[in-house]
């Protein structure tokens, strides 16, 4: 019986190369994170319309959306349904119950002159474009911008519905 042994030695000049370029890509990744040379900064269009709302869960398991100014229900959403807004709104109230921040805080609904449309949550900071999830979840929040109160985002509202109808 014969036993042949393998070796494990790894060729040098591979593991060279490979070490080699693992420091030249965090050596790359620091100059531009420190330098700010090549990064690419995205300018907001002018912001035409601002509203702020809570989103309040009703026993039922709906939610009605309540325009914090007015202190009053422009909204109701059936349980079980509109799966993106909740989405939305527990990925928020997520963060919030993180940080150990209430419910008190109205979010801040956002609308830019080329459309788009930003949920922000003043509370944590963050905010969400909504817009990066497709005309038909983004309309489900300019619905909400454009009910009374907001002429102008109901015609922002109407000329995305006539757009996504055409598509």
């Amino acid at each position: 019986m014969t036993t042949q042994s393998l070796s494990n030695d790894v060729p040098r000049a591979p593991m060279i190369a490979i070490f080699a370029m693992v420091i030249l890509t965090l050596l790359a990744v620091s100059f531009v994170r420190f330098t700010g040379i090549g990064v690419v900064h995205v300018i907001d269009a002018p912001i035409v319309a601002v509203r702020e709302f809570r989103f309040d869960d009703r026993p039922d398991g709906g939610i009605d959306v309540i325009d914090a100014r007015a202190n009053r229900v422009v909204e109701s959403v059936d349980p079980g349904t509109n799966g993106f807004l909740r989405g939305t709104l527990r990925g928020l109230a997520r963060e919030r119950h993180r940080r150990d921040i209430g419910p008190e805080q109205p979010f801040r609904l956002v609308g830019h002159a080329d459309g788009r449309l930003i949920l922000e949550d003043p509370a944590s900071g963050r905010r969400v474009d909504l817009g990066s999830f497709g005309p038909t979840n983004a309309a489900v929040f300019a619905r909400i911008m454009a009910s009374p109160q907001s002429p102008r985002m109901a015609q922002a509202a109407a000329a995305a519905d006539k757009q996504e109808q055409r598509r």
